[in-house]
C-alpha cells in the first residue's frame, strides 16, 4: 500500500485508491492534457477536481504540491525508483508519464526533443496568447475600451496559427504519423480557442485548414473525448 500521508493535499483529496497516480486538476486547456494522455496511455490513476472557481487551487494543501498554484498537478506513488514523485506544470508532467512509458514521445533522440520543442511551443507562446486573448475577447477584458491588447494577442494569435499550420501541411500530426505529447498539449487550447472562446471568426480561423484539419482528427481520438471531461466539473 502506498504512503501519501507526507503530501498535504491527500489528507484535503483523500485517495481511494493510493497505488494509482493521482491527479489534481479541472478541466481547463492545461488541465486536460494531462488527463488525456493519462486515458492514452491506459495508466491506473484517480482524478480529483481542484475548482479553480471557488481558489481551491490556493489552499494551503494545493500550494504545498505546487507552489505556483495553477493546475493539474500529479502524485505517482511509483515514481522513479520506486518513490513518489509529486510534479506540477503540465509541460513536465507530459513529459514525464510518456518517459515513463516509453509512449507518445519517439525513440530516436532528434525526434524526442523535437517532439519536445513543440511542448514548449504550446507552453511558452499558445497556451499565453490564446488565454489573453480570451480575457480580452470573452471576459472582463472586453469592457477595455483601449482595444489595442486585443488586437495584440488576435495578431499573435493568427501568427502562432500559422505556424501551426505550416508545420502540419502533408502532416498528419505534428511528428508527422506519430500521435505524441505535442499535439496532446495543443488540442485543448486551439478547441478552447473557436469554442469555448468564441474567437474562431476573430483569428479567421477557417484560413487554417491543416489546423481544423488536425483539430477534428484530434477531437475523434476516444481517450480525448474522455479527457476533456476529467475530472468532472461538480
Amino acid at each position: 500500500m502506498s504512503d501519501l500521508t507526507p503530501f498535504p493535499i491527500a489528507a484535503r483529496w483523500p485517495a481511494q485508491y493510493p497505488d494509482r497516480i493521482q491527479l489534481y486538476s479541472f478541466p481547463t486547456p492545461n488541465g486536460v492534457k494531462v488527463s488525456i494522455a493519462l486515458e492514452e496511455l491506459d495508466l491506473p490513476y484517480e482524478a480529483h477536481a481542484i475548482n479553480i472557481g471557488k481558489n481551491e487551487s490556493w489552499t494551503p494543501e494545493f500550494l504545498a504540491l505546487n507552489p505556483n498554484g495553477k493546475i493539474p498537478a500529479i502524485i505517482d506513488p511509483n515514481g522513479p525508483g520506486g518513490k513518489p514523485l509529486a510534479l506540477s506544470e503540465s509541460g513536465a508532467i507530459l513529459i514525464y508519464l510518456a518517459e515513463k512509458t516509453g509512449r507518445l514521445i519517439p525513440s530516436d533522440r532528434a525526434r524526442h526533443y523535437e517532439t519536445i520543442q513543440w511542448v514548449f511551443f504550446q507552453m511558452a507562446s499558445v497556451g499565453p496568447m490564446f488565454g489573453q486573448l480570451g480575457f480580452f475577447h470573452k471576459f472582463a477584458g472586453r469592457e477595455i475600451a483601449d482595444k489595442r491588447p486585443l488586437e495584440r494577442y488576435r495578431d499573435e494569435s493568427r501568427r502562432l496559427l500559422g505556424v501551426l499550420d505550416k508545420r502540419l501541411e502533408g502532416r498528419k500530426w505534428i511528428m508527422d504519423d506519430d500521435y505524441t505529447i505535442a499535439d496532446i498539449s495543443l488540442l485543448g487550447w486551439v478547441r478552447n480557442l473557436i469554442g469555448f472562446y468564441d474567437a474562431g471568426d476573430l483569428v479567421g480561423f477557417k484560413s487554417f485548414e491543416n489546423v481544423a484539419a488536425w483539430l477534428e482528427r484530434g477531437l475523434a481520438r476516444p481517450a480525448v473525448q474522455a479527457g476533456l471531461n476529467i475530472p468532472a466539473r461538480s
